[in-house]
């Protein structure tokens, strides 16, 4: 079969089309043939060898895959065979052939398209655990989203709006992601300037500032969240896509009763899989409901997948880019 390996840390270049053995699924596992794949911005990280949950290479990228069920193992219900499935696999998802735990394996509703269900798992599932269970948002609430215009803030925008949020509110870093990030459920759009966004949220809550905020940026701009943040407001930390960390200082904390608590999807699925599936079953509804539109932008076959990390990289993309891997 052919996978992608990730060859050495550095630029898309250390990207390989490769030829790899077939996976064999092991007790409570199936293996998938890959329909589609997405590229998530930690793909990208852990090419570069600074995602905290990336391995050493060589190794196969890649978070989410959607395909069919064609081999189980020791243990498995036979009705799993042959199903349409989405999964978190075991071992990267850029290849032809994946092998993934049942436990992180969910079945995709009929009337869900290959490529939406492929694009959709990591970034849908991460911004309905950020909403629900981390930042817990509450109906009128106001929201805040950075990088609104990717793929977990387009969807993030979405689902806050289904969640009841009385405000919606989205960060973007140019003036062309501005309507993207509108039209995909954002009241009100800021444009960053060198960091700075603060003042354009209080402006737009009468300054009251925004109860959630989800950042996965982090970086020399995190403390301008502060300045915006209602008390009892919470923050949401899932990335540093900036490069550097956050800081905050406790004393902006305690005082007001704000928070910020921090999330990872790679944790998650490996110290408490089990607790996905609520949140994965909500989104797969919402997406097979037509309440939520996961924007697919762009298409690239698997061994295109340099072009793919380079759209990425280069913060000219909108939504989220698919590995076609099976047509």
């Amino acid at each position: 079969m052919k996978a992608v390996v990730v060859t050495a840390f550095g630029r898309p270049d250390v990207l390989r089309y490769v030829d790899k053995e077939m996976p064999v699924p092991g007790p409570g596992e199936v293996r998938i043939r890959t329909v589609a794949t997405s590229v998530n911005f930690a793909d990208v990280m852990a090419r570069q060898g600074r995602y905290h949950a990336g391995g050493q290479p060589p190794f196969v990228p890649g978070l989410d895959v959607a395909g069919t069920v064609d081999e189980l193992g020791e243990g498995v219900d036979a009705g799993w065979q042959g199903k349409r499935v989405v999964a978190f696999p075991s071992g990267g998802s850029y290849s032809e052939y994946v092998v993934a735990k049942v436990d992180l394996t969910y079945e995709i509703p009929e009337n869900l398209d290959w490529h939406t269900a492929a694009g959709m798992l990591t970034v849908a599932v991460t911004s309905y655990e950020l909403l629900t269970k981390v930042t817990q948002l509450a109906a009128g609430e106001r929201v805040l989203v950075h990088a609104a215009a990717g793929g977990v803030g387009s969807v993030a925008l979405q689902l806050a709006r289904h969640l009841g949020a009385s405000r919606v509110i989205g960060v973007v870093g140019s003036t062309k992601k501005m309507e993207f990030a509108s039209t995909h459920g954002a009241d009100v759009v800021i444009k960053a300037a060198n960091g700075g966004f603060a003042e354009g949220v209080l402006e737009a809550t009468e300054r009251k500032g925004v109860d959630v905020i989800l950042d996965s940026v982090a970086g020399d701009g995190f403390a301008e969240n502060l300045r915006c943040l209602a008390p009892f407001g919470r923050i949401a930390a899932f990335g540093s896509a900036s490069g550097k960390p956050g800081q905050v200082q406790t004393q902006e904390l305690h005082g007001s009763c704000r928070s910020v608590r921090g999330y990872s999807m790679g944790t998650t699925r490996r110290l408490r899989p089990q607790t996905l599936r609520p949140s994965v079953d909500a989104v797969l509804g919402l997406a097979a409901s037509g309440k939520l539109h996961v924007p697919v932008s762009a298409r690239f076959p698997l061994e295109d997948c340099k072009k793919a990390h380079e759209l990425l990289e280069s913060r000219q993309s909108t939504g989220k880019i698919v590995l076609v891997v099976q047509p």
